[in-house]
């Protein structure tokens, strides 16, 4: 009797496919890999030799891959060596390879995603590159398995923003330290999942008078909540996790966004005369978002420290 079983999310598909292209190919390192700038991230890796993992983050420009893509040399090489675009990467100075297969993985729109890919420290025959046909039509079958989950998570997202309204500060109606907490986890399972770019802003108020030390009242708080909301994109999550302390999970957000957001945010409260420290970090695959978000109170701590100094 014939059965079929389906992939409950990208992940499963993604290691199913790799299992059966070595299965079938052999080589020793087949990913699933994530390009964001000069990140090329590994989302999922069927290794036997080089000691590479899911969450490993390469340079992009160094790969085969960023050649491939750029069509400097043939998806599939079975000496790969032979090719000058290759042989010259600074992937091939580190690392031995013999032979090299990669296709383009893609957003529903055509743009660049990642790829698929693999390599072996050996040279493989020439009968190698009557795979491309199969190896090309199963990435094009991934491109649109990863459209569908993509989409999910971003349903799945704000289903949980819905669910977690619950959770609100009474004072800015910004989210309250529990949601933050809950969404920042469930937002790391997706980083690691698709390796989605993420930010972390966090904005530190001083008490209404600079140098006072009476705790911060209420109107102040919502005059900040109202900055920080106008300022910041539709998709950000903003919570208040401390009595002065307010935080920004930016999503889809690399650090120069974030920095971009940073500034606006200064000049808002600038303008909206109330002294805030604020700092950003971004998510890197390797750390994960709770260290983004100690990157970004550190970063708050010491523009403080550098305001006060000036300022005194």
């Amino acid at each position: 009797m014939f059965t079929t079983t389906s992939f409950p999310d990208f992940d499963s598909a993604a290691q199913a496919t790799l299992t059966y292209l070595h299965q079938r190919m052999g080589l020793s390192l087949w990913m699933i890999t994530r390009t964001e700038v000069d990140n090329w991230i590994v989302l999922q890796a069927q290794d036997n030799g080089y000691g590479v993992k899911r969450g490993d983050v390469f340079h992009w420009p160094d790969s085969f891959c960023s050649r491939m893509v750029r069509g400097e040399g043939p998806h599939i090489a079975p000496q790969s060596n032979l090719v000058e675009a290759y042989r010259n990467a600074p992937i091939a100075q580190q690392v031995d390879i013999g032979a090299y297969v990669g296709v383009p993985i893609t957003y529903g729109n055509g743009s660049l995603f990642g790829t698929l890919c693999a390599i072996d420290p050996e040279i493989q025959p020439d009968s190698l590159v009557d795979e491309l046909p199969l190896v090309e039509l199963i990435a094009q079958l991934l491109s649109t398995i990863l459209d569908f989950f993509l989409k999910a998570e971003i349903a799945s997202r704000r289903e949980e923003y819905q669910q977690l309204l619950k959770e609100r500060d009474g004072t800015t109606g910004f989210y309250s330290l529990s949601g933050w907490e809950k969404l920042l986890a469930s937002e790391e399972i997706r980083c690691q999942k698709f390796g989605f770019p993420v930010s972390v802003i966090i904005v530190e108020l001083e008490a209404a008078e600079p140098k006072g030390e009476e705790p911060i009242n209420d109107l102040i708080l919502q005059r900040a909540a109202k900055i920080i909301k106008t300022i910041c994109r539709q998709d950000d999550f903003c919570a208040r996790i401390g009595e002065r302390e307010f935080a920004i999970l930016c999503i889809e957000c690399h650090i120069s966004q974030a920095d971009f957001i940073r500034e606006r945010l200064a000049l808002g409260f600038e303008q909206g005369k109330i002294t805030a420290d604020i700092g950003i970090g971004e998510r890197s695959p390797e750390k994960g978002l709770l260290d983004a978000m100690e990157t970004a109170k550190s970063a708050a701590h010491e523009q403080k420290k550098f305001r006060v100094k000036t300022e005194g």
